[in-house]
Formats: structure tokens, C-alpha cells, sequence
């Protein structure tokens, strides 16, 4: 996997790539860095064409998000309106106007819903995991519980670091931290908070993503049954607009259910992708 910036409009966005094809845009959530995204999106695409930057397949694009990873966030960036200006830039300097897919995993899902919403015709999937969906009801999330636990854990992580660890996973075991700390643990020690707190002041788009016609093209849906972040109803209600939509949820799964649901991940994912390439048979070839 090679790393570059794109500069957009003066910001330097950082992002990793691999693979050669369709361009996959793989967007993470907050207080992380690419890495999240390319750890639960990598081991899908690893057995099919492509991965090898070998032949056609999916060149699969994992941005920085701004005031995360290495791609900083100016005064100018004052919420996810500006957030979304700088992807679609990005866009415009990395995939140009190919067709590309687009993936998000929680706030990264409430971002590509949006690019999705202003391209279109140039988004050809969408998928979203463990997605931001607007404004939820705090009797719509269920309490934070951990379902299976197994292993000696304790002493892997600083007690900061291990208390984000407890409050985010519900399946706990040896496999699961390995995938926090090489994943997770590294953005989190990137963010800008400062930049969060700004942007995070204005995080409703003045736009929602679901205004205007219904978004043709097939797309995946994931929630995770114990998700004590965004829940599992409010994503239900986004079916509607999706008319091509595989809408799933995944018991043991919480917001991390890419880390403990991989194999589930994995075969929904690729089933998304092969409606795609079915839909558009020039993509991913």
C-alpha cells in the first residue's frame, strides 16, 4: 500500500492506495485515521482481481479525513459542509470522472451518502457501515454491553486506551485488540481536537443526503444490533431512498462491526460488489 497527498483547495490530503482498476473511496469515521477503513476493507479484496496491482480489478482509496491522520483541517473547515467540499475535490484530483464506489463506516457513512447524493451518476455503489444517520433518539440506542470475552487482555494498552477499547468493542478478545491497537489505536493518537470540536459544532450538512431522487445504484447497509453509537433503526430508515439496497443487521456486532464481524463483512461486501459489476458491467474489470 503506497501513501500520497492530494492538495485541495490548499489542503494537503493525505491517503493510501492499493490495487489498480475501479476506484473503491473508502471513508473512516472520527477520531481515527484511514487506517480503520483499510483494515476492515483490505482482507475482502484480497482474493479478488486486482489486489495485486496486477490487472484490473479495484483500486481501493483511503483518504485522511480533515483534523485526522495527516490531513490537516484550517479555519475554513467549520463543518461537514466544507468537509464534503474538500472530498468531492479530492475526488476530482484522485479518480477524476471515472466511475468510482464509495464506502463509509459510521461519520465516513454520513459523508459518502452525500458525495453519493452530489455525483450521482458517477457513484455507481454505495456502501455503508455502522452509518451516521442524522439525528437519533437516545431511546433508539441500546446500552453498551459486551457479548463474548475471552483471553487475558488486561495490560495490552494504557488505561485511556484500554477504557476507548471497552467502551467500543462487545466481542473482547485477543483478536479484536490486535485489530484496535495496529487500527485504531494510531489515528486516535493523530486527531486534532481542536479542529473536531469546530467542524463537529456544524456536523449536519445543510443538505441531507437523502434529498432529492432516490439514489438508483446497488447499495449495502450494515448495522450492528448492540451499536450503543448510532443504533440500528435510524439506518432502517434510510432504505427508502436506497431502492437498490441490502439492508442487514448483525448480532455481535456494535459500532466496530467491521473488526467483529469480519467474515460477515466480508461476504456482504462482496456480494455489493458483485451487484455492482453486474449493474455496471465495466466496473471492477
Amino acid at each position: 500500500m503506497t501513501t500520497h497527498q492530494a492538495e485541495v483547495n490548499g489542503i494537503p490530503v493525505h491517503f493510501a492506495e492499493h490495487g489498480s482498476g475501479t476506484p473503491v473511496v473508502a471513508l473512516h469515521g472520527v477520531g481515527v485515521d484511514h487506517r480503520e477503513m483499510a483494515a476492515s476493507l483490505e482482507p475482502v479484496f484480497a482474493g479478488r482481481p486486482g489486489h495485486r496491482q496486477t490487472g484490473p480489478g479495484y483500486r481501493r482509496i483511503y483518504p485522511d479525513l480533515p483534523g485526522m491522520g495527516r490531513t490537516p483541517a484550517p479555519e475554513a473547515v467549520a463543518g461537514s459542509d466544507d468537509v464534503v467540499e474538500v472530498l468531492l475535490g479530492f475526488v476530482d484530483a484522485v479518480v477524476g470522472d471515472q466511475p468510482f464506489l464509495v464506502a463509509g463506516h459510521s461519520y465516513g457513512g454520513y459523508l459518502a451518502r452525500a458525495v453519493a447524493n452530489r455525483r450521482p451518476g458517477q457513484v455507481t455503489g454505495l456502501a455503508l457501515l455502522c452509518t451516521a444517520a442524522g439525528r437519533t433518539r437516545d431511546d433508539e440506542l441500546p446500552e453498551h454491553v459486551v457479548l463474548h470475552t475471552s483471553g487475558d487482555l488486561a495490560g495490552r494498552l494504557d488505561p485511556a486506551m484500554e477504557a476507548e477499547y471497552r467502551d467500543y468493542l462487545v466481542v473482547q478478545t485477543p483478536e479484536t485488540l490486535q485489530r484496535f491497537e495496529d487500527a485504531v489505536v494510531p489515528g486516535m493518537t493523530l486527531t486534532d481536537q481542536a479542529a473536531l470540536e469546530r467542524i463537529f459544532q456544524r456536523w449536519e450538512l445543510r443538505t441531507p443526503p437523502e434529498q432529492g431522487p432516490p439514489y438508483p445504484n446497488p447499495t449495502l447497509i450494515l448495522a450492528g444490533r448492540q451499536d450503543a453509537s448510532v443504533g440500528y433503526l435510524a439506518p432502517w430508515r434510510l432504505v427508502e431512498h436506497y431502492p437498490r439496497a441490502t439492508f442487514a443487521v448483525l448480532d455481535r456486532a456494535g459500532h466496530a462491526l467491521p473488526h467483529e464481524q469480519a467474515g460477515l463483512l466480508a461476504a456482504l461486501i462482496g456480494e455489493w460488489l458483485d451487484r455492482v459489476r453486474e449493474h455496471r458491467p465495466d466496473v471492477g474489470r
